[in-house]
């Protein structure tokens, strides 16, 4: 890489930060409309699955071109076009309500997602260039430590103002006329309206902050316009075949753990929707501190060997919350939080290592394989559905773990070679 001081990465590094918190901000705020969503439309669980694959699609149709652009134009401009689609689509949100169209969330989440896709192609290579690469992996886990500091401000404090409580069986639904109906949905969907809305608008602000601030154009050796990278070139590379494999299941696995924590937690544990979306608050904590603490074992512990470690445990809690019951199922959901942690920075820096000229197109397939998120929750859906079991749908995420298990211990061997 090009020489940048210590001091030049400083500021570009705190801003580049701030994106994880909003982009895990806006995700974990999913988890809050998928009951949310399903309640005020009577959707089963695979077609409220459907809000994670709108999400998770456009990483899949918007990771090539978002990677295409960088190229072309730099991480800066890659950056500011995410923030423009994630601040859109968040308003969106508010004439979606007033249709009470449930596809019209569905699109504004769409487009939220493809501005992401933009902010998470740029800000994970760039982070990990930002400094010396010894400790891309550690930096990488500290600014996405600030996506598991939303995971817990997001439904703590968001959460209650999105979900209003009122838990209506279908029977009562039948019992009321349509007036009565159509009144009931009308302020469900409008709950939604102001945290997307002042979302929105805060978003717009800070692209407008990057346009005026000036971030290092880091590039890496030998790179110029006749060896821009090439997906031939970055396919070479066993890192990478394997991480983006590994970004897939994992990817998927956190979908379903989150997504349907509140299913679980109201039907295996028998708690109620509010204090449900508390100890949601409580997962998002938890995976918030699993980043700050494999941040800090990666001081002693290496990369891969700590995720190999982590995919066992997680292994193991799967299969406490498949056959586990009462309050057991959502600590076992926790404790899954913490420990799947550091997985997506860890399998995005082991994935891209090496890479040189050919890292933003390396980055861009990773981000492709987020794709996971929207494959594997219908199939938990689907599974749940048909067996009358959401415990049982939980085999999809241990599976994933199982899958990402395989992953570090390739890399370790490949680090042993």
């Amino acid at each position: 890489m090009k020489k940048i001081t210590t001091k030049a990465f400083l500021f570009p590094f705190i801003l580049v930060t701030s994106l994880f918190f909003f982009w895990g901000f806006v995700h974990n705020l999913d988890p809050i409309l998928i009951p949310h969503l399903r309640k005020a439309f009577q959707l089963s669980d695979l077609e409220s699955s459907l809000v994670d694959s709108a999400v998770f699609v456009a990483y899949f149709v918007m990771a090539l071109p978002a990677g295409f652009i960088m190229r072309k134009y730099g991480y800066k401009s890659g950056i500011i076009i995410g923030l423009l689609l994630f601040g859109i689509g968040s308003i969106l949100f508010v004439p979606a309500a007033n249709t009470l169209q449930y596809i019209f969330f569905l699109a504004a989440l769409f487009i939220i997602a493809c501005g992401l896709t933009f902010l998470e192609t740029a800000a994970n290579p760039y982070i990990t260039v930002l400094g010396p690469s010894e400790t891309a992996t550690q930096r990488l886990n500290f600014s996405q430590s600030f996506n598991g500091l939303a995971a817990f401000v997001a439904p703590t404090f968001i959460g209650p103002l999105i979900l209003s409580g009122k838990e209506l069986s279908k029977e009562a639904l039948a019992a009321m006329s349509p007036v009565e109906v159509s009144a009931y949905i009308t302020q469900e969907a409008a709950s939604v309206k102001t945290p997307y809305l002042v979302l929105g608008l805060v978003i717009l602000l800070v692209a407008v902050i990057f346009y005026f601030t000036k971030l290092p154009d880091v590039k890496h050796e030998n790179e110029n316009e006749s060896a821009a990278g090439s997906f031939a070139g970055a396919f070479k590379s066993f890192r990478l075949r394997w991480a983006v494999l590994a970004q897939f299941f994992y990817v998927g696995a956190q979908v379903c753990v989150g997504s349907f924590f509140i299913k679980m937690s109201t039907t295996a544990a028998g708690v109620s929707e509010t204090n449900a979306t508390t100890y949601l608050g409580i997962y998002g904590l938890a995976f918030m501190l699993g980043r700050f603490a494999g941040t800090f074992f990666m001081q002693y512990i290496q990369p891969s060997k700590l995720l190999a470690i982590y995919s066992i445990i997680n292994v193991c809690l799967c299969f406490v919350a498949i056959y586990g019951s009462g309050v057991m199922v959502m600590y076992a959901l926790i404790a899954i939080a913490f420990f799947m942690s550091i997985m997506f920075p860890t399998i995005f820096s082991l994935g891209i290592e090496d890479l040189g000229h050919h890292t933003k197109i390396g980055s861009s397939l990773i981000i492709m394989a987020i794709v996971g998120g929207a494959i594997l929750p219908p199939v938990l859906g689907q599974l749940s559905d048909t067996t009358q079991s959401i415990q049982i749908g939980y085999y999809v995420p241990l599976v994933c773990f199982a899958v990402i298990l395989l992953f570090a211990y390739n890399m370790r061997k490949k680090k042993l070679l």
